[in-house]
């Protein structure tokens, strides 16, 4: 008898192949896996460890960059426990805009994903269309925080301010002639309310040509159709959640079962899987996609109607206007001991959860009376569904490997935090 070797390669850390620094050593039988084994910490950036060395508010930039695709997301997670232990409650109109740049957030890691899931097992074309709409959302992120992706926008008590009443304009230059940067403008002319709007209204038709390309495609369905399948009862006991979740057939979704801010008072659908193979995760992402631009319609149209404060009127949590700020003692005081100091939250655990595009992202935070947290622990979506790659990957061929990485939209900063 010839004697069967099994042999040992390393799949990764770099990023094109692996979403990620991460470093998958695969044992392989010719071409089949018989083993998975992930190693992590290549990304280590200590986060929840440095959150017990700042002030509080000052720990929110550092969630921008856990899950660097969603970012306002991750920052709703920390605000909302930081917002629990205080026993505040932000006025109605910081929720709305709270929800839509969820959403949007939402869209946002939804199309980074499909463009590069795409790319990996490859699609080029998807990569570019995706990557089109996606200019328009970070335009939006940057009307309302300065930034493009690490927007720091959310605060306790609301959000940093409200929404401008102007889009930023491009501007012609050497690169752009007038009618070119014309045709750019045309849907500028308004507030920033009114380019989101006219974006809802343009977005489903994209999302279509999306599936036009994809959803029929039989090479497509040939690498996802019956790869990295989870019945419904393993991927409750894995731990997954979100889409990882709902493509397996479990409609669990923490907007509807859990609901914070206004999201009992908006309409939307939850889209559940049926086979939980690497198919079904797209289909339910791409209906997610079509829900998320509900979403952010009914809050725009509220919006437009309901004008209001945006933050707390508590100068012991939220900085006083600048202008006032300028002119009187009392205020200056209160910018300076914010900012120096920040604020005490009172002795205690808390533990909230978001809905976020990857799953359920969870903010667990000890506080012992202090202006900074004892202990901070995150809980990461993608961590779970990356303990569950051995399980998935067994039997497959090498190929598979990529798009398992793909369908469990990995993001390495929140698994390695």
């Amino acid at each position: 008898m010839p004697e069967i070797r099994n042999y040992t390669i390393n799949f990764g850390p770099q990023h094109p192949a692996a979403h990620g620094v991460l470093r998958l050593v695969l044992e392989m039988d010719g071409e089949v896996v018989q083993r998975a084994d992930p190693h992590i910490g290549l990304l280590h950036r200590a986060t929840e460890k440095l959150a017990e060395s700042k002030p509080y508010n000052q720990s929110i930039p550092y969630m921008d960059r856990l899950d660097y695709v969603s970012m306002m997301c991750n920052e709703h997670g920390y605000v909302l426990a930081l917002e629990k232990l205080l026993g505040v409650t932000p006025p109605l109109r910081a929720q709305y805009i709270r929800v839509m740049f969820d959403e949007i957030t939402r869209i946002l890691n939804h199309l980074m994903w499909l463009g590069t899931h795409a790319l990996d097992i490859g699609a080029m074309t998807v990569f570019l269309y995706c990557f089109r709409e996606r200019e328009d959302l970070m335009d939006m992120y940057e009307a309302v925080s300065g930034a493009r992706m690490h927007a720091a926008y959310y605060r306790p008590g609301g959000v940093y301010r409200d929404l401008p009443d102007r889009m930023p304009q491009y501007q012609p230059s050497r690169w752009r002639s007038a009618a070119e940067v014309a045709r750019l403008n045309r849907n500028r002319q308004g507030s920033l309310l009114d380019f989101i709007e006219d974006f809802t209204e343009r977005f489903p038709g994209y999302v279509d040509e999306y599936e036009t390309l994809l959803t029929d495609n039989r090479i497509w369905k040939q690498r996802t159709v019956g790869i990295g399948v989870v019945p419904p009862e393993r991927a409750l006991q894995l731990g997954f959640t979100g889409p990882m979740l709902r493509g397996s057939g479990i409609a669990w979704d923490l907007r509807k079962k859990q609901p914070y801010e206004v999201y009992d008072r908006l309409e939307f659908d939850i889209p559940v899987g049926t086979n939980g193979d690497c198919y079904d995760r797209y289909l339910v992402r791409v209906e997610e996609l079509r829900q998320s631009n509900r979403i952010i319609r009914q809050c725009v149209d509220w919006l437009r109607n309901n004008p209001g404060p945006v933050m707390l009127h508590d100068h012991k949590l939220a900085p006083p206007p600048r202008e006032e700020m300028k002119g009187d003692m009392e205020a200056l005081i209160h910018h300076f001991k914010l900012f120096s100091e920040g604020y005490v939250l009172p002795e205690g655990e808390v533990y909230t959860a978001v809905e976020h595009p990857k799953g359920e992202f969870g903010v667990y935070l000890v506080s012992d009376g202090a202006n900074k947290p004892y202990r901070l622990k995150i809980r990461a979506p993608g961590f779970a569904h990356l303990s569950a790659m051995d399980e998935m990957a067994s039997g497959h061929m090498l190929a598979d490997v990529v798009a398992i990485i793909g369908t469990m939209d990995i993001v390495f900063g929140e698994i390695d935090r």
